[in-house]
């Protein structure tokens, strides 16, 4: 059985008025370096093609990360693998391994935003197949150092030699979901671990899709137990619920109605965002108490091992999400940890 909680940060490197890329990207590098000192557990990055993102290469971010930090994982949050090279994606994943000594994840997906897919060429008819095939792929390529594929999407390799190797034996690979039942059955079916982006509604209507995880897993012969769970969440912490919500409520529903327009979403107000921050919605938006109770509700939904929070949404100032952050790993981690080595503890003893 898996034990113990993982605790960490992910960020798109949302991009808003008056803010230029290359203070953006010396923001990020800040966030990261502060999430490394504060001892939380991962960070990551996510990829995006459009105007309002940062990130079109979380790798090459990422190694610069790397020899800035020390101990801190550094993920991708996610590769959208569908529309990517498999072999690239490997090698660049590779070099943050050897320049962070061996910190490297990635974390696939399909691809919740589309822009990738005509900007590289790829049709979106074929948006399952491409992620089956590539990940398949890709997985291969973890696993040996030459390799012999073909497929239906890519020119095939013959006993091919794919350099550089990372440090890790098997550089971690997550697959990434945001609701897909059959992403979920392949993660399970395969033993990849599994995350879980709740951006709406409330996290209890997620439990289904971590049964149907653990149930694949084991028909596969895989032991349940030892498939790894991340959950992720919006997430902003102030030293009251009142602060938290004054900094980080506006910039989140115009980030969401502004999405929300592009995918015939109806407008969200105060009274969603409310409602989403409630004890039983997605949002880990609060004091550090009402943090931490949100994080540890969770855990008894799911019993997951990793907890990623997403605090840089839209327009939230910097010097905010510094302060949020420094609240999330002062006062709500060390709550979180001790309270699920109490859970474990309690059913070891039982």
């Amino acid at each position: 059985m898996l034990l113990g909680m993982e605790l960490g940060l992910a960020t798109f490197a949302d991009l808003s008025a008056g803010i230029t890329p290359q203070q953006r990207m010396t923001d990020l590098i800040e966030e990261a370096v502060l999430a490394d000192q504060l001892g939380l557990d991962v960070f990551a990055i996510g990829e995006h093609h459009r105007e309002d993102f940062l990130i079109s290469s979380p790798a090459v971010a990422l190694g610069a990360i790397a020899v800035k930090t020390e101990r801190i994982r550094l993920s991708s949050a996610v590769t959208v693998l569908s529309s990517d090279d498999p072999v690239r994606v490997f090698q660049q994943f590779a070099e943050v391994d050897l320049l962070s000594g061996g910190r490297a994840e990635i974390m696939a997906g399909r691809g919740s935003f589309i822009e990738s897919f005509p900007l590289f060429g790829y049709d979106l008819d074929d948006y399952d197949e491409l992620y089956a095939e590539k990940l398949d792929l890709l997985l291969k390529l973890r696993d040996a150092t030459h390799v012999t594929w073909s497929g239906k999407h890519r020119a095939p390799l013959q006993d091919a030699g794919v350099w550089p190797r990372p440090v890790q034996e098997k550089l971690p690979i997550w697959v990434a979901v945001g609701g897909s039942p059959a992403s979920v059955a392949r993660a399970g079916t395969l033993g990849l671990p599994l995350t879980i982006a709740i951006i709406g509604g409330q996290p209890e209507q997620f439990v289904p899709l971590v049964e149907l995880y653990r149930r694949a897993g084991a028909a596969a012969g895989h032991d349940p137990a030892s498939l790894p769970i991340a959950i992720n969440t919006h997430a902003f912490v102030g030293r009251t619920s009142a602060e938290a919500d004054a900094a980080f409520a506006p910039s989140y529903l115009t980030m969401m109605n502004r999405i929300g327009r592009e995918r015939g979403w109806p407008p969200s107000g105060r009274a969603h965002y409310d409602a989403l921050r409630s004890p039983r919605g997605a949002v880990a938006a609060g004091s550090p108490e009402q943090v931490a109770e949100k994080i540890l509700m969770e855990h008894e939904l799911f019993g997951h091992q990793r907890y990623v929070g997403q605090m840089s949404v839209g327009a939230v100032a910097h010097a905010d999400v510094l302060r949020s952050m420094e609240l999330f790993g002062t006062e709500v981690a060390p709550v979180v940890r001790a309270e699920i080595a109490r859970r474990e503890a309690t059913t070891v003893s039982a």
